[in-house]
C-alpha cells in the first residue's frame, strides 16, 4: 500500500522494491496511530531524503508531504523545521522552489507556532533564490499567502515581505508595498498586530522617500488603532522608524505620534513605552530633552503600579543616557522630585523597582549630592515594610561605597539588617545572610567585629535548618576574607563552645561548622583546636552526633597529617564502628574504607594484635562500605601476606559474602577477590547479570583469573 500511494512508483521496475522502502517505511510510520512514531519519522526526513536521492526527494517524498500536512501540531512544527534545512537535498539552490508548496501549506495552519515556525524556515530559504527564481516563485507565493481567505495566511505573509523586497525589481517593490499596505488596514486585528510587529523591519529595507510616504501613514494609523494590542506593537515600530530618519523629519513625523503613545487610554500601550530602552538611542539628545524628560516624567507618575514599576526600573538607564553637559541639572530638577515620590509608593512592586536601581544614580551626581539627596532615600527604603525594597539596597551597596564609602551608611544601615537578620519568615533571614560577606568587605574586620559578629553566631542556632546551614558556608566565606588568624581569635571559640550545648542540633551544627571551616583555617588550627572537640563529641548521648562525628573525621581527614590519624581519629572510628547504632557502624566504615586508616588497620592486623575486631568486623556484613573495606583488605593481604591468619579470616569472610544476596555487590567489588570457580559459580547462581559476564569475560580475555574462562 506505501509502495503504491508513492508519486512516481513507476520507477520500481527499474531500481527494484528495495529502492522503495525508505518512502514505504516513511509513509507507514506517518499514518501510524502512535504520535510519536509519527514525530520520529519527520525528524528522519533529512535521511531518508538522503536515501532517496535529489530527484526522487523532488517527485516523491516533497508531493507526499505537501498533500499530507494535516496532523498534531508538534508533528508539524518538526516538519516546518525540517523542511528549512532542505536546500541541498533537493539538489542545492537551483531547486530550492519546490520546498515553497509545502512550506507555504504549513504557514497557513491554525497553530501560530508550526505558522512561525514555517516563516522562519521561508525566511531562511528565500535567501538561497536567484533574484529571479526570487520573483518567479517566492514573490507569488507571498502574494497568495497575503490575499488569503483565512487570517492564518495573512499573517504569515506579514513576516516575508522584508526578506524579498531588496532583491526584486522595482515593480515588483511596488506591488509588495501594496499589498503590505492592504495588510495594515486589514479588518482582522490579529492580522494588524502581525502587520505593526514587522513594521519596523520592513521599514528598515525600503528606500527613505518610500519611508518617508509609505510607512509613516502606516505608523500613524496603527498607533491609532482601536485595538491597544495593536498600539502597543506600533511603539517598537516607531523606534525603529526613528533611527532611519533625520531629526528634522523625526520630530516632525514620529515624535508626535510617539508622545501620544505615552499618555495613551490604554496602560499597557503606556507600559510598552516605559519599557522601552532603545527610544532614547533613537531619537538623539535634542529630542531626548525637550520630549522624552517630560514624558518619562509623566509615566513615573502614571495611575497605574505596572507602568510605574516599568519607568522606576528604567530610571538609572534613562539618567545615563542623557545629555552629559545638562544631565546632572535635568536629573535634580525633573527626575529627582518623581523618584522621591516613588520612594513612598502605595505599591510594593514599583518600591522594590526603583530600590533595584537607585543605587546607581550616586554613580551620576557624586559624592555631594549623593550624600545631600540620594543617601535620605536610601535610608528610607532601609527602613521599608517589604522586605524585598529592603534586600534591594543591600544588594547594590558597592555603587555608593565607592563613592562616599560605607561609613556614612553605618549607623543607619545596622539596624535595617538586624531587622532583616531577626524577621519572621525564615526566607528573608536567608536572603540577607547570602548578603553579609559582601557587607563584611565593605564594613571592614573591626566594624564587623563590633556590629555584626554575634548576629553570625545566632544564626546558627536558629530554628530553621537551612538558615543554619546557610550561616556555616557564610562563617567560611568570612575566614576566607579575614584570615585564619581572625578565625582562631573571633570564630573558632565560639563554635567549638557550641559542643557542650544541651540541644543536640547546635551540638551537630558544631560538626558541620568544622567541616566548613578546617579547609579554610589549615592544618595547625584543625588539629590543636577542632580534632579535640569532634573526638570527645564521639561519646555523645544521641546516635546523630556520633554518625556525624564520624563524617566529620572523613572530611578533615585530608587536613590533619598521619600521626594525628594514626594515634587520635583511628581508635575512635574503630570504636564507633561497632557502635550499637546501625548508622553510626555505617558511616564509622564509610570513613574507614575512604581514608589512609585503611593501611593503618591492615598494618595491625598483620601483626595479629587485633584480632578479635577483626571477627567482630567480619563477623556481620552489613553494609556496602564494610564490604568494599573487606575486599580493600583482601586485595592487600592476599598480594603480600597470603599465607597470614589475617589473610584466611578476611578469605572467608569476603567468600561468606558472596552467598548472601546483597543488593549491593557489584561485580567490580566481588570479583577480583573471588577465588576459584566455586567461589565465582556461586556469583553467578545468586547475582548473574549482563553486567557481570561482560566484567568477567574482560577479565579472562586479560587472563587474570584461570577459572574465568571455565566458569563463564
Amino acid at each position: 500500500y506505501a509502495v503504491a500511494r508513492v508519486p512516481g512508483s513507476k520507477m520500481a521496475g527499474a531500481e527494484g522494491d528495495d529502492s522503495l522502502y525508505p518512502i514505504a517505511v516513511l509513509i507507514d510510520e506517518l499514518r501510524n496511530e502512535d504520535v510519536q512514531l509519527r514525530l520520529n519519522s519527520i525528524k528522519k526526513l533529512s535521511t531518508i531524503a538522503l536515501a532517496l536521492g535529489v530527484e526522487r526527494t523532488q517527485t516523491e517524498l516533497l508531493p507526499f508531504l505537501t498533500d499530507t500536512i494535516y496532523d498534531e501540531d508538534e508533528v508539524l512544527l518538526a516538519l516546518a523545521e525540517q523542511l528549512g534545512g532542505f536546500t541541498v537535498l533537493v539538489g542545492g539552490p537551483e531547486f530550492v522552489n519546490c520546498l515553497l508548496p509545502p512550506l507555504e501549506s504549513l504557514a497557513t495552519v491554525e497553530e501560530t507556532v508550526v505558522r512561525d515556525k514555517a516563516v522562519e524556515s521561508l525566511r531562511k530559504i528565500s535567501q538561497e533564490h536567484s533574484p529571479v527564481d526570487l520573483e518567479v516563485h517566492f514573490v507569488p507565493l507571498v502574494k497568495r499567502l497575503a490575499s488569503g481567505d483565512w487570517f492564518t495566511s495573512r499573517t504569515s505573509a506579514c513576516g516575508l515581505f522584508s526578506v524579498c523586497y531588496p532583491r526584486v525589481s522595482s515593480t515588483v517593490k511596488a506591488e509588495i508595498r501594496q499589498h503590505f499596505r492592504t495588510l495594515c488596514s486589514d479588518d482582522t486585528p490579529m492580522v494588524r498586530r502581525a502587520a505593526a510587529s514587522k513594521l519596523g523591519e520592513f521599514a528598515k529595507v525600503l528606500e527613505l522617500d518610500y519611508a518617508k510616504s509609505d510607512i509613516i501613514p502606516l505608523f500613524t494609523a496603527l498607533a491609532s488603532d482601536e485595538q491597544d494590542s495593536v498600539r502597543l506593537l506600533a511603539v517598537e515600530a516607531g523606534v525603529s522608524i526613528a533611527t532611519l530618519l533625520p531629526q528634522e523629519d523625526l520630530e516632525a513625523l514620529v515624535m508626535p505620534t510617539l508622545l501620544q503613545a505615552a499618555e495613551d487610554k490604554s496602560w499597557r500601550v503606556r507600559y510598552m513605552v516605559a519599557d522601552s530602552t532603545e527610544l532614547q538611542k533613537a531619537v538623539g539628545p535634542e529630542i531626548t530633552k525637550t520630549d522624552l524628560v517630560p514624558a518619562f516624567q509623566n509615566l513615573l507618575k502614571d495611575c497605574e503600579a505596572e507602568v510605574r514599576t516599568a519607568a522606576a526600573n528604567k530610571v538609572k538607564v534613562f539618567c545615563e543616557n542623557l545629555p552629559e553637559d545638562s544631565r546632572e541639572t535635568i536629573i535634580m530638577t525633573h527626575i529627582l522630585p518623581c523618584v522621591k515620590e516613588l520612594v513612598s509608593d502605595t505599591n510594593q512592586h514599583v518600591k522594590s523597582a526603583l530600590a533595584s536601581v537607585i543605587m546607581g544614580l550616586s554613580t551620576i551626581l557624586g559624592k555631594d549630592n549623593t550624600v545631600e539627596h540620594l543617601l535620605p532615600l536610601f535610608l528610607v527604603q532601609l527602613k521599608d515594610e517589604c522586605p524585598e525594597v529592603r534586600l534591594n539596597i543591600i544588594s547594590n551597596l558597592d555603587c555608593v561605597n565607592e563613592v562616599i564609602g560605607i561609613r556614612q551608611l553605618s549607623q543607619s544601615l545596622l539596624p535595617a539588617i538586624v531587622e532583616l537578620a531577626e524577621d519572621a519568615k525564615w526566607r528573608v533571614r536567608l536572603a540577607i545572610i547570602e548578603y553579609m560577606p559582601l557587607l563584611a568587605g565593605q564594613l571592614g574586620v573591626e566594624f564587623f567585629d563590633e556590629k555584626l559578629n554575634s548576629l553570625c553566631m545566632a544564626w546558627l542556632i536558629d530554628h530553621v535548618f537551612a538558615i543554619r546551614e546557610a550561616a556555616t558556608c557564610n562563617l567560611m566565606k568570612l575566614v576566607e576574607k579575614f584570615g585564619a588568624e581572625w578565625a582562631q581569635n573571633t570564630i573558632v571559640p565560639k563554635v567549638l563552645g557550641m559542643a557542650n550545648d544541651s540541644n543536640y542540633l547546635h551540638r551537630m551544627t558544631t560538626l558541620f561548622c568544622i567541616n566548613a571551616l578546617s579547609e579554610v583555617c589549615g592544618q595547625e588550627i584543625t588539629t590543636k583546636h577542632m580534632l579535640p572537640v569532634v573526638l570527645k563529641m564521639s561519646t555523645d548521648q544521641v546516635a546523630n552526633v556520633r554518625f556525624n562525628v564520624a563524617r566529620c573525621l572523613q572530611k578533615i581527614g585530608p587536613v590533619l597529617d598521619s600521626s594525628a590519624l594514626q594515634a587520635e581519629v583511628k581508635p575512635v572510628l574503630e570504636k564507633l564502628a561497632t557502635d550499637q547504632d546501625m548508622d553510626v557502624k555505617y558511616f564509622a566504615l564509610e570513613a574507614i574504607s575512604v581514608s589512609s586508616l585503611c593501611s593503618c588497620l591492615l598494618s595491625k592486623m598483620l601483626n595479629d594484635q587485633r584480632m578479635d575486631f577483626l571477627s567482630s568486623f567480619t563477623s556481620n556484613i552489613v553494609s556496602a562500605a564494610k564490604l568494599c573495606m573487606l575486599v580493600q583488605l583482601r586485595i592487600a593481604l592476599r598480594k603480600h601476606h597470603p599465607m597470614s591468619h589475617s589473610s584466611a579470616i578476611v578469605s572467608e569472610s569476603v567468600h561468606a559474602c558472596f552467598s548472601m544476596p546483597f543488593a549491593f555487590l557489584r561485580p567490580e567489588l566481588i570479583l577480583p577477590v573471588a577465588d576459584g570457580a566455586k567461589c565465582l559459580f556461586i556469583c553467578f547462581s545468586r547475582f548473574a547479570s549482563a553486567q557481570h559476564i561482560v566484567y568477567m569475560c574482560s577479565l579472562s580475555r586479560e587472563g587474570k583469573k584461570i577459572s574465568c574462562a571455565h566458569t563463564v
